[in-house]
């Protein structure tokens, strides 16, 4: 009550600040204490829109919970509204604005069923905003995609902080201000660098020829999903496009009108409609990121191969720091992080339930670096939810660790890591360093361990990349058994489902660096690949240890190295060749498009979520927003001096929100 109460005088001393507004009639309650004003104006296709009813929303709390309406109106001969509200009690909630037009559907329907087929909305964000704001195409679409998870029936509701976030991001493709593109898509590492820009236009022009009165039957029924109802309106047929974006893909292509002021548009007819935008931080700090972990808050932690230079000529030592981007691509204040005996960290990242972030030092680094990596790559670092290093300067070095990779916390703070040099398995029971115990199976039964996940009975599961196998390990760390067979072959990164299963990304002809294997070989090992390769694919691993008859296989599989489940247990896998992110129905097909079976492919299954903002990835997670995110670890051509890439890719929208920190299986957000 404190929070809300202090949140509530802000409002309205800032109101009082700002003086006094005169009311608009039939706009909302009369101007005065505790109110405020939103004005703006709706466009179509660049043209006014008059006659619109406009209203401003607050987003319903929860999934299932409806929006409140704050204020309605209607917008003028020449587009603009102006609506009279007062501020919703909690500080934080998220408001919108929405624009229906049209004719309704038929009277003899119910009301609730009388839509109007043009609905334009602008996300405004938590609180009050002063200034403009515009209602368009651009402005509709960045809503419907970064608000995908969170909208049903045309309404936004769903819990935060996914949902504040969404909001957010939403600002990173359209700028509400003037219905144009925001400068994050317009500008590089995005805008004329990847087609996400022009994908984003040509599905603004596709909406136009609905907002315009010509094509609205006919998109409707193509954003519609097998086996459910078709939208009603525009913005919701934009979110059900964005949820799955590979239906109907070359038919909704047809839709756009090039005669729209939205350009540049695309040539052609995308795979799927996805959006990816390329985040940089500082724009000086990601080099080889090789995986992320999401905080309480949605913050993205993420952990880096090399010490950052744009050349890839120029040899470069080990990362020595922690990036942490907000959810909108930007640094945290204060941050990236050092210390704590950072150093080449290579695939482990992993929060635990105090918010403390593990980071494992793998110790890589380009040729030509004059360190010996041998003296680095034994330990584990430990940082505090605020960025301050826990682990001493030459980080933990406790367990038997040898070139860490893979990395996971259970629910109870048992921290696990997979020693891809050392045939073994770390257990950090309670993040207490003091009481960490190495775990080798012994011989050929673990050999480069590489990924490491919990399930929902507390065990942990590792894959042998080495060993063609996945290790299970009781809650306290004792070997259970060794699973083959499946297709596991070379395996990589492994997730664990709701329903107690393990999911493995079988790399196929991947090696892991580790053990006598170095980069370079690696690197020449995929040179040549340059179709999917014949091993690779996804293994099925059940609670009792027992594999699907076979592996799951489609084109959208290309090198497969990281996965992730969200929260609809579908899977996601990340490729380390072919540009590509693949979408698998999980264990639960009612949770998949209408006629799937687990293992099937949601992505189209030619090609994957395909996207130039991608080159070679390793890790895959998804956010409490529903974004996907990739790790663009190594350049698509690596030159070994410098092989790193230097962007995280975010799929907008792309997936079931997860509760995070992620603590071994998926939560629901």
């Amino acid at each position: 009550m404190r929070r809300r109460g202090t949140g509530l005088l802000a409002v309205i001393l800032a109101s009082l600040a700002a003086g006094a507004w005169l009311p608009e009639p039939g706009g909302g309650p009369p101007a005065g204490h505790g109110t405020h004003e939103q004005h703006g104006v709706v466009r179509t296709a660049g043209r006014p829109l008059a006659g619109a009813e406009v209203t401003l929303l607050q987003a319903g709390n929860d999934f299932g919970a409806g929006a409140r309406t704050l204020a309605r109106g209607r917008s003028g001969a020449d587009g603009r509204f102006r609506l009279t509200y007062r501020a919703p009690e909690d500080p934080d909630a998220v408001l919108y604005v929405t624009a229906d037009h049209g004719e309704p559907a038929p009277s003899h329907l119910p009301a609730e069923r009388r839509v109007r087929p043009v609905r334009l909305v602008s996300m405004l964000g938590t609180g009050p905003r002063g200034g403009k704001v515009v209602l368009n195409e651009r402005t509709t679409t960045a809503a419907g995609f970064a608000m995908a998870q969170f909208t049903r029936g045309g309404e936004v509701a769903g819990r935060g902080p996914g949902l504040h976030n969404a909001a957010a991001v939403s600002h990173n493709l359209a700028d509400i201000t003037d219905g144009t593109v925001a400068r994050v898509l317009a500008t590089a590492p995005n805008g004329e660098q990847t087609s996400t820009l022009r994908t984003f236009n040509t599905l603004a022009a596709i909406l136009s020829g609905c907002t315009t009165g010509q094509t609205c039957g006919t998109l409707f029924a193509l954003a519609a999903h097998p086996g459910r109802p078709a939208p009603r309106e525009t913005f919701q047929a934009v979110a059900d496009i964005a949820r799955l974006p590979g239906n109907n893909a070359t038919r909704l292509f047809a839709l756009a009108d090039r005669r729209t002021p939205y350009r540049p548009q695309l040539d052609k007819a995308p795979d799927a409609w996805t959006l990816a935008l390329r985040y940089t931080g500082n724009g000086h700090e990601l080099d080889g990121p090789g995986n992320v972990a999401f905080d309480a808050a949605g913050t993205a932690w993420i952990v880096n191969n090399y010490e950052f230079n744009p050349d890839p000529r120029q040899p470069v030592c080990g990362s020595r720091i922690l990036s942490r981007l907000t959810p909108t691509g930007h640094d945290v204040p204060g941050s990236p992080y050092r210390g704590g005996g950072l150093y080449g960290v290579g695939f482990g990242a992993a929060i635990d339930p105090r918010g403390h972030v593990w980071a494992t030092n793998f110790g890589f680094q380009g040729t030509g670096c004059p360190l010996d990596a041998a003296r680095r790559y034994r330990s584990v670092s430990e940082f505090a939810a605020d960025g301050r290093p826990l682990s001493p300067p030459g980080g933990w070095r406790v367990g038997g660790i040898v070139q860490p990779q893979g990395a996971v916390s259970d629910r109870q703070g048992t921290v696990w890591i997979a020693n891809c040099g050392g045939r073994s398995v770390t257990r950090i029971p309670g993040g207490d360093p003091r009481r960490a115990a190495n775990i080798a199976p012994g011989g050929d039964r673990l050999v480069k361990p590489f990924g490491v996940t919990v399930d929902t009975r507390g065990r942990a599961w590792a894959t042998g990349n080495g060993s063609d196998n996945v290790m299970l390990l009781s809650p306290q760390g004792r070997p259970l058994d060794s699973v083959t067979g499946g297709g596991i072959k070379r395996p990589m990164g492994i997730a664990s489902d709701t329903l107690g299963n393990v999911w493995v990304a079988n790399g196929g002809a991947v090696v892991a660096p580790c053990e006598g294997t170095t980069p370079a070989m690696v690197a020449e090992a995929v040179e040549d690949i340059v179709t999917r390769h014949v091993d690779a694919s996804v293994t099925l691993v059940r609670p009792d240890g027992t594999t699907a008859p076979a592996p799951f296989v489609n084109d959208g599989l290309f090198l497969p190295w990281g996965i992730a489940v969200d929260g609809n247990d579908t899977v996601w896998v990340a490729n380390f060749g072919g540009h590509r992110l693949a979408n698998l129905c999980g264990a639960r097909p009612s949770a998949c498009p209408d006629g799937l079976r687990t293992g099937d492919p949601i992505s189209p299954a030619g090609t994957g979520y395909t996207s130039d903002a991608l080159e070679r990835n390793t890790a895959v997670q998804v956010d409490p927003s529903g974004n996907v995110w990739l790790a663009n670890n190594w350049r698509t051509v690596p030159l070994q001096t410098n092989p790193g890439g230097h962007e995280m890719v975010v799929f907008i929208g792309l997936a079931a929100p997860v509760r995070t920190p992620l603590l071994g299986p998926p939560r629901h957000l």
